[in-house]
């Protein structure tokens, strides 16, 4: 790309350079460090931008604090509107508060309470409506019109975009030699920033996009394609029906490839921050990690950069990512066992899968609802493992010993 072409773009590597010496001393310069272990299970040599330790949480705060700084005294005393179900109305409301600046985000009604608590929490007068973020949105506009608020929208505007930048400088001060950098697409706010601020400082770095699955929007819309996106996923700060043009028109000028990823796979990407970085990674965050163990042929053996780009995920998702990653893993099973139904059969079941080394933690019995006869009951138990060894160890134990019809329900064994 020719340095013309990247001046008429909206945003500039000085806007970028610019935002930074503004917003630097209100936010921590979180860590860019290796990961031994990711790296040997990528097959690449993985670097991990941890913007989760924000005080929100996440990157969104270098955004939202570009873009209020450079409101005049009047738009101040005026305030601001936001849309967001999350990590951008936190960091609305956080730096709006600590500015003397009055906000208002408004929320689909669906938002969770603890999203709504913690912005609420900042000093933010919180209006909940509609279902959608896109009802929200509309609902935001029409306050910003009638009460005169200034908007700030959480991707589509040029100080917004120069704040997400900031992250790219950072990278590329603490690690040079990177090859590629990974980052999530909601909108495209920060993609856009760090791609504008990578290009301008190192050309021939690679920067590849994510998305998952079910909200591909920038992807159709780099191909022209209709727009159709929906449904659930777990990485909901990314799950963005409408990109912005900004964002478009960057991500089209600088960005290498944009690539997709199940919702299964963001599941295992983080639950890996977990068990290995030992960091909390919501969805979005995770998808990164989740590129590159989805799309290895992109990423062998280079230096690759991970934006992990927020850390709040709701606990009880946590808690059924980490259960069902063990599931996947084989560290537990679910087994049925067709036994005759009469004393000490029970008995023998869990002496056998105590010698195996198995623990036990549900059992249940199912005598209404099961296809054995009359004289026999299905048993349901789910058995803790330490590895699909192990656990094959387990369903074998029952069946030689115990001469049992077992049927795996779940766990990944035979």
């Amino acid at each position: 790309m020719t340095t013309a072409a990247a001046t008429a773009l909206p945003v500039t590597l000085d806007d970028i350079r610019e935002a930074r010496m503004a917003i630097a001393p209100h936010l921590v310069a979180t860590p860019c460090i290796p990961s031994r272990t990711l790296s040997d299970i990528c097959g690449a040599e993985i670097w991990v931008k941890f913007e989760n330790l924000q005080f929100t949480a996440s990157f969104k705060e270098r955004g939202a604090l570009n873009k209020l700084r450079k409101l005049t005294a009047e738009e101040r005393a005026r305030g601001v509107i936001a849309m967001s179900a999350g990590n951008h109305a936190q960091g609305v409301a956080y730096h709006a508060g600590r500015l003397g600046i009055p906000a208002t985000i408004v929320m689909p009604e669906g938002t969770p309470f603890i999203k709504v608590e913690l912005t609420e929490g900042h000093g933010a007068r919180v209006v909940l409506m509609g279902n959608t973020l896109v009802e929200a949105a509309a609902e935001a506009e029409r306050l910003a019109r009638e009460e005169g608020l200034v908007f700030v929208h959480p991707y589509d505007d040029r100080d917004v975009i120069a704040g997400q930048g900031t992250v790219a400088l950072e990278m590329l001060e603490a690690a040079p030699e990177l090859d590629v950098l990974v980052v999530p697409i909601g909108g495209g706010g920060l993609i856009s920033g760090i791609a504008t601020a990578a290009k301008a400082l190192k050309p021939g770095i690679q920067v590849v996009g994510v998305e998952v699955e079910a909200y591909p929007a920038m992807y159709q819309a780099l191909r022209g394609l209709p727009i159709e996106v929906g449904g659930d996923t777990i990485a909901e700060g990314i799950a963005v029906k409408k990109v912005g043009a900004l964002t478009t028109e960057i991500v089209r000028a600088l960005v290498d490839e944009v690539v997709l990823v199940p919702d299964e796979e963001v599941e295992r990407a983080v639950a890996l921050f977990l068990n290995i970085e030992k960091t909390v990674a919501e969805g979005a965050g995770a998808a990164g990690l989740a590129a590159v163990l989805n799309h290895p042929h992109l990423f062998q053996g280079k230096k690759v950069g991970l934006v992990l780009c927020g850390g709040n995920i709701d606990s009880r998702l946590l808690a059924q990512v980490i259960m069902r990653q063990l599931v996947r893993e084989s560290r537990l099973i679910a087994v049925r066992i067709v036994v005759p139904d009469r004393p000490g059969a029970l008995g023998k079941i869990t002496s056998l899968v105590g010698e195996a080394g198995g623990n036990i933690i549900e059992a249940m019995h199912q005598r209404l609802f099961t296809t054995a006869t009359v004289k026999a009951t299905d048993i349901d138990l789910t058995i803790e493992c330490r590895s699909k060894k192990h656990a094959e160890k387990v369903v074998q134990t029952l069946r030689e010993k115990g001469e049992f019809k077992v049927k795996v329900l779940a766990g990944g064994v035979e």
